[in-house]
């Protein structure tokens, strides 16, 4: 019962979490595109009221003209929209499905011995130390090195790759991954929060008064803002990955996470510079090439060839099922004991399940070792030898 609750609880926050990300992407994107877009007001009378450029586009049948100004208007609007729910709700419903699912199971999703021993507390702390001293470290540094945008740019990347680095070295390298995209999130929620959002109080409250606004506080929004794009891609990439296992269980996972990252930042400055009319097509080549790379590096060795000598007799189902029973059926059943319901729906509590699962058992649990997740079930390296010595001898029946 209490599995069946615990998937209910994620898909909800699952769901409240993918809708409302698509919306702050969404209107982040745009905004981004419009204010790279920007053209100089052609109408004359425009300038002197402050504006600093103008944006015409058509959509859904209607013509919109979008104007920015260098600070701010002469008079405040009656109504005006504010841009921070989205990020707000996304980073709630992210660290809420974090804990339903993470922070609630530990030993299973957080910790895996074989990449350091702790305990549950340990693992739960260290997870949100690291969200924490994420924003501490990159606000520091946008304090500090502010004015030199390109130094700035550098310095956050090497925090991130130091970052990914020992997040591997501590939590599971699915639970690394998705710590990392946590942490990157938690920088462009905290951004909004923290920097945009009390800035546009400031210059609202400014006008209010009848004082011209300060446009420091506009620039520093612009710069967080600029980070938060360029972020994006990576941490969309991070929450995804715990699907292809391929990636995090590798030797050199935080390696693999820094291409892939690099990748998705380079591909969304290409677009970023689509919208001020220059098309670098190296752009999105090299992140193509890094993440080509990546495939190479992560690329499983080809099984060995098997011969069987005279006289033995392959493996069968018979044979590794006892195997299957103690370490895995405890969630890949009709009735898990660990699950609400068999992730992905792989039953292997029959022969037949065994026998049309057997790729999967072979890369899941002996090439990539992914499975058991966190080895909750203390499968032992000799088994997982005698599963794959089953699939290389043809998994037969």
């Amino acid at each position: 019962m209490e599995g069946f609750i615990t998937d209910w609880l994620s898909l909800v926050a699952r769901w409240f979490h993918v809708i409302v990300a698509i919306a702050w992407i969404g209107e982040s994107f745009y905004f981004v595109a419009l204010d790279n877009g920007l053209r100089p007001a052609k109408d004359p009378a425009q300038m002197p009221k402050g504006v600093f450029g103008e944006f015409w586009h058509v959509h859904g049948g209607g013509f919109y003209h979008m104007q920015k100004y260098t600070v701010a208007p002469a008079n405040m609007p009656e109504k005006l929209h504010w841009s921070f729910w989205p990020s707000y709700t996304t980073w709630i419903t992210g660290f809420t499905l974090f804990c339903i699912v993470y922070l609630s199971s530990p030993n299973t999703y957080l910790i895996d011995k074989n990449v350091l021993d702790m305990g549950p507390v340990v693992a739960i702390s260290s997870a949100i130390g690291f969200l924490i001293v994420g924003w501490i470290v990159y606000d520091s540094l946008c304090r500090l090195l502010g004015k030199r945008d390109t130094l700035l740019g550098v310095a956050v990347g090497l925090y991130v790759l130091l970052a990914s680095y020992v997040a591997c070295h501590v939590f599971a390298g699915r639970a690394a991954y998705l710590i990392i995209g946590a942490m990157l999130a938690t920088m462009m929620t905290a951004n909004v929060l923290m920097i945009i959002i009390p800035g546009q109080r400031k210059m609202v409250a400014a006008m209010l008064r009848g004082e011209a606004p300060n446009p420091i506080y506009g620039k520093r929004g612009k710069q967080r803002s600029v980070h938060n794009t360029y972020v994006t891609l990576p941490v969309v990439f991070a929450m995804l990955s715990n699907h292809y296992a391929m990636t995090y269980t590798h030797p050199y996972n935080w390696a693999v996470l820094a291409l892939i990252m690099l990748a998705g930042a380079l591909i969304r400055q290409f677009f970023v510079m689509r919208h001020r009319d220059q098309t670098l097509w190296y752009l999105p080549l090299i992140g193509i090439a890094l993440i080509l790379g990546a495939f190479a590096w992560t690329f499983p060795k080809p099984a060995p060839a098997v011969t069987l000598p005279q006289g033995h007799a392959a493996l069968k189902i018979g044979d590794i099922e006892p195997i299957i029973a103690q370490r895995c059926v405890q969630c890949h059943a009709a009735h898990p004991t660990l699950m609400g319901s068999a992730p992905a729906g792989v039953l292997l509590d029959t022969p037949d399940g065994i026998a049309l699962n057997a790729q999967r058992i072979y890369q899941q649990a002996v090439q990539l070792k992914a499975m058991p997740l966190g080895n909750v079930t203390h499968i032992t390296d000799d088994e997982r030898t005698r599963l794959g010595q089953w699939f290389n001898e043809g998994a037969q029946r």
